[in-house]
Parts: structure tokens; sequence; C-alpha cells
């Protein structure tokens, strides 16, 4: 059973029609939303200039070998990633200003190039239009719990799909995205102007947040308390609460400040080894 109250319920399948129905309510939703602010999102990009300061940089491989995962999904991703970060490259967060992740990119279509990348749906691995895109949000959420940014939206992964094969990040430190009400937004609390810079190369996805002026503090991301349940349904529930460490200029300890406490529908054996997981 699960160690905290309520646990996780069985996950509900809806009829087509009513996912059909509900995609359209929420992006229709997401739309008015965007116009009633339009003034209070970031905007302007300017790639071609470099904020003096580098706040935070990290990188992700661009192709991964997944158990049953046509690599053809893995570099149709790639094409995607393109697109995407060449609409975000160089964005600047101003004070007061949102950086809205699908407001920015705007809806992948095939009329603008992207092409069938890997989904997760309901747990299960299948294939959309500008598909692979996770890992861009995913990227920036993670770059952005290294700032003082305020992350006001985010939306966790629901299912735990793959084992923890080569992890380098907590469980639970990713920002899952589907166009456009799945959305990543952050907003810039600071009196300090921040760049997001994304690019790829040969192998890997790279972000950096910069800024106009010099980071005061460094922030280090660690996972305090990792469990798994069983529930009454029958499946296994992934858990964790994650917490970050915020330090000085000088490396002294100032405090610690809650981010998520994640809960996530495993669709892997958690008694089997990675490897027989992965099979």
């Amino acid at each position: 059973m699960s160690s905290f109250p309520g646990g996780v319920p069985k996950p509900i399948r809806r009829s087509p029609l009513r996912l059909m129905l509900g995609i359209a309510y929420y992006r229709t939703r997401r739309r008015l939303e965007w116009l009633r602010n339009r003034r209070a999102y970031a905007v302007q990009r300017r790639p071609d200039e470099v904020l003096p300061y580098a706040v935070f940089r990290h990188r992700t491989p661009l192709l991964r070998q997944l158990s049953g995962v046509d690599m053809r999904l893995q570099h149709n991703k790639i094409v995607n990633l393109r697109l995407a970060a060449a609409r975000i490259d160089g964005l600047m967060l101003h004070p007061g200003e949102t950086f809205s992740y699908w407001r920015t990119i705007g809806k992948p279509t095939r009329r603008k190039g992207y092409v069938e990348g890997m989904i997760l749906h309901l747990g299960k691995v299948t294939e959309g239009v500008g598909g692979g895109l996770c890992q861009l949000s995913n990227l920036i959420y993670w770059m952005t719990l290294h700032t003082p940014l305020t992350v006001t939206e985010r939306y966790r992964h629901g299912y735990d799909v793959f084992p923890d094969a080569g992890r380098t990040q907590p469980f639970g430190t990713g920002a899952t995205c589907f166009y456009n009400y799945l959305d990543l937004q952050i907003k810039n609390d600071t009196q300090s102007v921040f760049q997001l810079r994304v690019r790829l190369t040969d192998t890997d996805l790279c972000g950096e947040w910069r800024s106009d002026a010099e980071p005061a503090c460094r922030y280090e991301i660690v996972e305090k308390k990792h469990w798994m349940t069983r529930e009454l349904w029958g499946g296994f529930v992934r858990h964790n609460i994650v917490y970050r460490n915020r330090y000085d200029a000088e490396g002294r300890w100032l405090d610690e400040q809650f981010v998520a406490e994640n809960h996530a529908i495993m669709m892997y054996d958690p008694s089997l080894p990675p490897g027989q997981n992965a099979e």
C-alpha cells in the first residue's frame, strides 16, 4: 500500500472522443490565457548577443539506446529539436517577464518541418509529429533549478517508463510537455536580465542560462527521500521528494528549498535487475 494519504489511483482509460474533446478544450483555454496576458511573456530574441555571465550550463545526449524503441524515432527527434531550439536560442527574459515553452516554440506541425518522433502516451511508447521535444523542456527545467528564476508552471511525468540505466539526475527533475496546455513557464522575479541559449552539437543537446549580472548564489539539487509502493489496484508507483541547497558566492550554505514531490506509475517490475527491466 502507499505510505502517503490516498495513494495513486489507477489510470483511467478514456475513449478517443473524450480525449479529443478534452485536448480541444484545454488548448482553447491556453490560447485565451496567452491573449489576455500577452504583454507578460518574453518575446525578444537576441541570438547574436551573449550576456556576460554564465549562470548554469548542461547538456544531454541526443541518442540513447532504449529497449523496444525504433532508432528512427531518435534520429527524427534531432530534427525536431533543431527546429525548436532555433525558436528559443537567444531569448531574453527581462525582470517581470515569463517564459512560456509552447508560446515561444509554437505548434509543431509537418508544415514547419517537424517529423514523427517518440512520444509517451499513458505509459506507452508511441510516435507523433514533433515527438522528442520533452528532452528540451527537461533540459530547460533542470537548468532553471540552478538559477534564481521562478518555475511557475511545470508538469511532472506521470509514468516511469524506463529503469535507471545511466541516470545522472535525480528522478523527477524533468518537465513533460504536450502542446499547448502542458507547458513549462518560468518567471524572472529578479532585477537582472536572463538569456536562454540552446544549441545542438553532433552528439548533445546543450543549453545555458546567462545573465547581465554575476551570479550571487549556487544551487545543488538533492533527493531527500525515495521510495516505491504497490498500490491496491496492483501497480507499482515510484515516489521521491526533491530539494535544493543554496550557497553564497563563497560556498557557504544559506538554506534548503523545497522543489517538488513526485509520484509516477512504474511501467517495469521494480524487483528485477535493470538489465532485465530493459528487455
